[in-house]
């Protein structure tokens, strides 16, 4: 039987002598380790798939990868300690202090293998083995300690560890969205289940089995305890400060301001000479303050030529678009449905964002709704609004591809009066063209009929857009020229504000007219995405290649 320098070969059977406590207690203490460690290790998982969500935005993807690297590793782990039974608890004992320094410091070290070597698929696969194997080490050791504690059937032994393990990993997945994150925080919260994992798994060892051994050996693993969690600890007060370096550094320009709210990150950030001030939600960019305008007039005001007496916003919470629709008078009531009230807040109250917004939001004809847009559509009554704005973030992830749906527009269309006009953005036709027409083909299957049209946005690069009406469906315009299908024409209303700085008539004419490497024709499939086939994930996916 292998041996470890120091470590006794522990026998069969413990004595009840052997332990601190009677073998009923002791095993009821091991299965309480079983319990935590199992919560711990569910937290890890958890936290790999949440980060590369957060960083990446295709969760489904994330998830595949981390799972199935993780099972895959279990079952390496657990086969890698046919040789450590012979000193099982001291064995444990080093794996829980691996697990806790490994898997408490894992969110921070793929944040920066992200923002500093761009390896970060590399490491994340290399952590989700390592984690999954020592996590695959655990039961099979946890088994022959409650065997030794307490001599009883190894089906029986089997059944109490695993049921103990299954009931952890619950309340572990369970803790991460409702406690960890919210109280925490991701970083902070995976430091915090390391420290508790190592000092469950070295203690459990450090209490119950230190008759089986020697002294040199229980002072390396209380030193090893204090070292781990010493260094998490120290970690844990830095980590507002790791995070800021290693953010800044995924940006141009210097932060200004930083906040994980229950749905997204948010960061500002402003040039210290041109004082550009740009917003990221999730890294993705929202607006620069340099050429926004171009962006926003494109947006709105084609949509203002028909009716506009009830406005309808859906995103948009920077309060920009809100800030063209307000140009007209003859408004009666704007409401805006954003999915996170802190943006909303933000643009209500700082001046990084009222200086540029004219403080739409505290205008008396705008009420602010914090809501999904796909469910409030769904679940609320409506009045029919007279014109639409779809200014929502681009379909990278499943949370945001439902927003891009035959099922989504076709919420829209039901409350959109007879003569009512929808303005969605789209994207880029140049940088992901699939994806523009796909959404162009999603609008047309709901029942609208469509006129896509796209302008430069030097932020973005050339940006796209779809007006529409309730009509028999159809995409006008799709071919290289203008004058095809029976969309809306994209017109400024003849009471347009004078004072506009982008949007003219002759720049709006010309905005209709696709060259052929980008026209509809241009693309080999053009599929509308459902709920079901959300194929606009695919397509932004495999978009802004090379760019």
């Amino acid at each position: 039987m292998s041996t470890i320098p120091g470590a006794r070969t522990e026998p069969t059977a413990a004595p009840a002598s052997s332990l601190p406590l009677a073998p009923g207690p002791a095993r009821f203490f091991v299965m309480l380790a079983v319990f935590i460690c199992a919560s711990c290790g569910m937290v890890y998982e958890l936290a790999l798939v949440a980060l590369g969500s957060y960083l990446l935005g295709d969760t489904i993807v994330q998830a595949s990868i981390v799972l199935a690297v993780m099972v895959f590793a279990m079952g390496i782990g657990s086969l890698a300690t046919k040789r450590l039974t012979g000193f099982a608890a001291f064995a444990f004992a080093l794996i829980e202090a691996a697990l806790g320094i490994i898997g408490g410091l894992s969110v921070i070290l793929l944040y920066l293998a992200f923002a500093f070597a761009d390896v970060y698929t590399v490491a994340m696969v290399a952590l989700a083995f390592v984690i999954g194997a020592l996590i695959g080490a655990e039961i099979p050791l946890l088994m022959e300690l409650v065997q030794r504690i307490r001599a009883q059937k190894a089906s029986s032994a089997v059944a109490d560890l695993f049921a103990a393990d299954y009931v952890g990993g619950l309340v572990g997945g369970l803790a991460f969205p409702f406690v960890l994150l919210p109280v925490l925080g991701l970083p902070r919260g995976a430091l915090a289940v390391g420290i508790t994992n190592t000092v469950v798994g070295v203690l459990i060892v450090l209490w119950l089995f230190r008759a089986q051994l020697r002294f040199r050996i229980q002072a390396l693993l209380a030193a090893l305890l204090v070292l781990i969690v010493g260094f998490l600890t120290v970690v844990w007060v830095f980590t507002d400060d790791i995070e800021m370096t290693t953010r800044q550094r995924l940006y141009r320009d210097p932060i200004v301001l930083s906040e994980r709210t229950d749905y997204q990150e948010i960061v500002l950030t402003r040039h210290p000479t041109t004082h550009d001030t740009r917003l990221y939600l999730n890294g993705d960019l929202q607006f620069a303050s340099a050429d926004e305008y171009r962006y926003h007039e494109s947006l709105v005001h084609p949509l203002m030529s028909g009716d506009r007496g009830n406005v309808l916003v859906l995103g948009g919470g920077d309060g920009l678009a809100v800030r063209e629709v307000l140009k007209y008078p003859d408004v009666e009531s704007v409401t805006v449905v954003d999915l996170d009230p802190r943006v909303v807040d933000l643009a209500t109250t700082s001046a990084l964002f009222t200086d540029f917004n004219d403080g739409s939001f505290a205008d008396p004809r705008v009420t602010t709704i914090a809501a999904d847009a796909f469910t409030w559509l769904r679940e609320t009554e409506h009045v029919a609004y007279d014109a639409i704005i779809a200014d929502l973030p681009d379909p990278d992830d499943v949370a945001t591809s439902k927003l891009y749906s035959i099922e989504f527009y076709g919420l829209i269309r039901q409350v959109m009066a007879p003569d009512a006009r929808l303005v969605v953005q789209a994207g880029s036709p140049y940088f992901a063209p699939e994806a523009y027409w796909g959404i162009g083909e999603a609008v047309a299957e709901a029942g609208l009929a469509t006129t896509p049209y796209h302008v430069d946005v030097p932020s973005f690069g050339d940006w796209g857009y779809f007006l529409a009406t309730p009509g028999a469906g159809g995409v006008r315009g799709a071919g290289r020229g203008s004058d095809a299908g029976d969309g809306p024409p994209v017109t400024l209303p003849a009471d347009a504000p004078e004072d506009l700085r982008f949007a003219t008539a002759e720049v709006l004419a010309a905005s209709v007219t696709f060259p052929p490497d980008r026209a509809r024709e241009s693309v080999d499939r053009v599929e509308a995405s459902t709920l079901l086939h959300p194929r606009v994930l695919d397509q932004e996916r495999g978009a802004w290649v090379g760019y």
